[in-house]
């Protein structure tokens, strides 16, 4: 009965590990992608900084999010 309980704790801390890492590759892919286009765009036009660094941030969000649902599979023990 122990190793039952063990096991469903293991997969329960595999779940949120894959919720946080997954929404951190996928941020770390698409923050590349927009980083170079955002330098390309920061060449020719300097005045486009701040839309730039928001357009960076904008993908953390789905790190926080992951973070979010991670917290939810992890509480629910």
């Amino acid at each position: 009965m122990e190793t039952a309980l063990s096991i469903e704790k293991v997969l329960l801390a595999f779940a949120a590990a894959l919720a946080i890492g997954l929404s951190a590759l996928a941020t770390a892919w698409a923050q590349s992608k927009i980083g170079a286009a955002g330098a390309g765009a920061l060449a020719e036009k300097p005045e486009l900084t701040g839309t730039i660094i928001i357009l960076l941030a904008i993908p953390e969000t789905m790190v926080i999010l992951g973070f979010v649902i991670a917290a939810m599979i992890l509480l629910m023990v």
